[in-house]
């Protein structure tokens, strides 16, 4: 299958240029971490493989003998693949990191298990920065290049239509986004699922009601853009309101979705407990409006933790719904305050009322109608921007013009 350069090559390359911290790479299965990661290292180790996991289990010098850190390289850098497996993943970095790294670089590879920050006594606290992996975006295909640290924001750049309708058609998976075919794509989507729940749960948790457990799967492939109810959903799958929440937990953690939860911040009577729900791969959804939703969903999701990831700032995703049933799709927050909130519409240009609400409330300086089907222009959606002589009020933009402006 032929390969597409990817933005995380930029932003692997700058880090092991700049930084002794080691690389971690984390993401949903298949979304290209080897592949790209690879590329960079001059020896990978995968604990999937009998032998690599008997180097990993021995003695450091054949280790360190296999690596090839006794010859003279440019640039050695050690690559970790699906390392999170071994129960002892942290202390073995741990100490391979103290003794080697100042000899190579270290890639580290795996599920959002990596993700140690918010877990007690971490023993690799400043020892490693932490990159999340996202599918294919449209500002990713029209540009692979890390944003600028003054604007964080790109000019807007158009997408293909090629490209535009294989990446909604397919995802953003690299595979079915590369191959294009819908007989591929559905078998890939067959087959990605019944892994996650047969091979990597099953390997990676202590779950045992896996029949359960993949009814609440196909249950969560229908609701994507829908607020859950854990209540309604222990009901449905037989089990305890705690299980389902512990169960969506996991899911959110093995990259089948996440989870976007109200901004109550400066909006008066809103909700705050139930969150929304959103699929990582919004090729799955038949529904239009469902998939227009999902798809914005996975970009501004990728934006918010690129942002992060890259030291940028401190950005946040949420949506906003009041008592009186108001509601908006997305807010995003920058350093503590809504930046912009956003509405998806597949092809309607009539604004919606709550946009002018929920921007007057929060006071957020953008406010967007985003809409799927419209045509792409060459005029920055950020232009429109706080006005001190006049209030502001929201814009109808196309989708292909926004999300080409983000990560």
């Amino acid at each position: 299958m032929p390969t597409r350069p990817r933005l995380y090559d930029d932003l692997i390359q700058t880090h092991l240029d700049s930084h002794r911290q080691m690389v971690f790479v984390g993401g949903p299965r298949q979304v290209g971490k080897t592949t790209t990661c690879s590329r960079y290292a001059t020896r990978r180790f995968n604990w999937d493989d009998p032998d690599d996991r008997g180097l990993l289990l021995g003695q450091s010098d054949a280790l360190y003998a296999a690596a090839g850190m006794h010859e003279l390289t440019p640039s050695p850098v050690v690559l970790f693949d699906e390392l999170h497996k071994y129960p002892r993943w942290k202390q073995f970095l741990k100490g391979f990191f103290d003794r080697w790294e100042k000899q190579t670089g270290i890639i580290v590879t795996g599920s959002s298990r990596l993700d140690v920050y918010r877990r007690g006594g971490d023993s690799l606290m400043g020892r490693y920065f932490l990159y999340h992996m996202h599918p294919f975006s449209v500002a990713e295909i029209v540009s692979t290049q890390l944003p600028d640290a003054n604007t964080i924001l790109r000019p807007p750049s158009h997408i293909s239509d090629e490209d535009w309708d294989a990446l909604y058609a397919h995802g953003g998976f690299p595979e079915p986004f590369v191959t294009r075919t819908d007989q591929f794509s559905r078998r890939w989507q067959s087959l990605r699922s019944t892994q996650l729940v047969r091979e990597d749960i099953r390997d990676l948790t202590a779950i045992q009601q896996l029949d359960q457990l993949e009814s609440l799967v196909r249950i969560l492939g229908h609701r994507s853009s829908h607020q859950l109810i854990f209540s309604n959903l222990a009901s449905e799958v037989r089990v305890t309101i705690d299980t389902i929440r512990r169960w969506i937990t996991t899911l959110c953690n093995m990259g089948l979705g996440f989870l976007v939860r109200p901004w109550h911040k400066n909006v008066s009577r809103s909700l705050r407990k139930e969150p929304k729900w959103f699929l990582r791969d919004w090729a799955t959804l038949a529904d239009p409006g469902e998939r227009a939703e999902t798809l914005v969903a996975c970009h501004l999701l990728k934006a918010v933790d690129g942002w992060n990831d890259l030291g940028l700032g401190d950005f946040h995703l949420g949506y906003l719904r009041d008592r009186s049933r108001r509601e908006v799709d997305f807010v995003v927050a920058r350093d503590g305050q809504p930046w912009f909130i956003a509405e998806v519409k597949r092809s309607d240009t009539r604004l919606s009322p709550a946009l002018t609400h929920f921007q007057q409330q929060t006071g957020a300086p953008y406010a967007f109608q985003i809409v799927l089907d419209g045509d792409p222009v060459d005029v920055n959606c950020f232009t429109h921007g706080p006005n001190p002589k006049h209030a502001e009020r929201p814009l109808v933009v196309p989708a292909r013009t926004l999300l080409s402006q983000l990560l």
